[in-house]
């Protein structure tokens, strides 16, 4: 739908990661209405999880505000039209 007019905001992960994220994005946005930022959230994660391991978090909106800790290299904020993108795998402490 809106793959390629992805814009990343802030992002430390590898450049093919961060075009996978961005078409995985993308995909949900197929799968699922616009509104639905709960589920579009939950089948990133999952797709993250099942390629990367477990740990993935995502959160998507257009409104949020967020503080955490994150592995490096896993990080990417970015937004797709008017909805935002944050994914990240959580720092083992």
């Amino acid at each position: 739908m809106l793959e390629g007019k992805a814009k990343v905001e802030e992002t430390d992960m590898p450049v093919k990661m961060q075009m996978q994220a961005m078409s995985i994005a993308s995909q949900s946005l197929d799968l699922f209405d616009v509104v639905d930022c709960q589920s579009i959230a939950a089948h990133i994660k999952k797709e993250f999880d099942e390629r990367y391991g477990s740990g993935w978090q995502c959160v998507v909106g257009s409104n949020f505000g967020c503080f955490f800790t994150h592995s490096k290299g896993s990080y990417i904020y970015f937004h797709l039209g008017t909805l935002h993108f944050l994914i990240f795998k959580g720092a083992t402490l």
